[in-house]
């Protein structure tokens, strides 16, 4: 397998973990507008949490996917 295919596959790779991280973070946050007057005040610290650290993980890996891209400029 080439160097390029690698790298393919890992784009490809990094994508569908992108992908999960995406639904996951909607569903979070729409649980979370869903639930503010019915909720206990920890599950919606815990939401809120969720949402922040699913958005970093979700802006990480989209970096990471364009390094990636970046780096197959050369190849």
């Amino acid at each position: 397998m080439s160097e390029l295919d690698v790298a393919k596959e890992q784009i490809a790779y990094l994508k569908v973990w992108l992908g999960i991280l995406v639904v996951t973070d909607i569903s979070a946050f729409g649980w979370l507008i869903s639930n503010l007057g019915t909720a206990t005040e920890i599950l919606l610290w815990a939401a809120v949490i969720a949402v922040v650290a699913l958005t970093a993980g979700v802006l990480l890996l989209h970096r990471r996917i364009e390094r990636h891209i970046e780096s197959l400029r050369g190849l």
